[in-house]
């Protein structure tokens, strides 16, 4: 078996038997691959024999070429899978991967942006467009992800079958997992208006967020309207459209969401993702605090 045959068949799996999404296959298939290329591996009963040293050396030399913590241990829990993958493939009774601790991660608090930036935001990517139909589409995903709490991909997923929107939505998370989430008026407004304007026909089967051309829209064109509108606004770099997905969990819980609650509208697999959001409150309730006590 070629070390090519490996990582397609690796990719699959991921692909079909996991139903990882297409983001987590491509990180995972490529972790893949560069291990098979640096240790000159080509069956499946050569990465089963990798063990915990192989891989602290492998990772070692990726941190040398720049790698952060984040990445490194993002990388570390791919190839653990790879590599229990392969020892199933090639009948180890100990199926386990090795066990090697990744490096500690400090969790940063996501950065909010206001309710009136959310709205600026959009509205500004609205009028800094070349094209009505282009401003009001970009609006229109902002809008998802501010008030549905959509990540990008998610958004972007959306087909021309969910052109006329209702009051909630089912989308598709990471790992296929499905979840309903509330469309506001605003939202449901932004939408038809970009529908009405688009230039390319809506049909059911296709993206329902188009390019320029007519092809399905990247992130990195709604990352850029964005950024346009962000420096226009005078906002800092942090008002990212994933920052308005915290902006929806950070507003929601501010308003007396549970967790339990938020974490389902967010689609996180555990609470514990969900859980940062409370210090994300706390900071705002400290930083209010000492603004409004007189020996703040």
């Amino acid at each position: 078996m070629s070390a090519g045959a490996l990582i397609e068949e690796w990719r699959a799996y991921l692909a079909n038997n996991r139903r990882r999404s297409p983001h987590t296959v491509r990180a995972y298939a490529s972790a893949a691959e560069r291990l098979v290329a640096a240790a000159g591996l080509a069956d499946w009963a050569a990465v089963a024999r990798t063990e915990a040293q192989h891989l602290r050396s492998h990772l070692a030399a990726r941190r040398a070429e720049g790698l952060g913590n984040a990445s490194a241990a993002r990388e570390l829990s791919a190839l653990k899978a790879f590599i229990a993958f392969a020892r199933q493939q090639s009948g180890d009774p100990d199926p386990a991967p090795p066990r090697l601790r990744g490096p500690r991660i400090k969790k940063g608090l996501p950065r909010p942006v206001t309710p009136d930036e959310a709205i600026n935001l959009a509205d500004g990517v609205d009028s800094l467009a070349a094209d009505d139909w282009i401003g009001a589409r970009d609006r229109a995903v902002l809008l998802l992800m501010y008030g549905s709490g959509l990540r990008i991909a998610e958004a972007l997923s959306l087909t021309g079958r969910d052109a006329v929107l209702g009051d909630v939505l089912q989308v598709t998370g990471k790992g296929g997992k499905q979840r309903v989430v509330p469309i506001l008026p605003v939202t449901r407004a932004a939408v038809a208006d970009y529908v009405r304007l688009c230039a390319w026909p809506i049909s059911a089967n296709a993206p329902l967020f188009r390019g320029a051309k007519g092809g399905p829209l990247s992130p990195g064109m709604v990352q850029k309207a964005m950024a346009q509108a962000r420096r226009a606004l005078g906002l800092p770099d942090t008002a990212t459209p994933h920052a308005l997905r915290h902006s929806f969990a950070t507003h929601l819980l501010s308003a007396g969401a549970d967790l339990r609650s938020l974490q389902e509208l967010l689609g996180h697999a555990s609470l514990g993702s969900t859980q940062i959001y409370t210090r994300v409150d706390a900071a705002s309730l400290l930083e209010n605090y000492r603004k409004a006590h007189p020996r703040g």
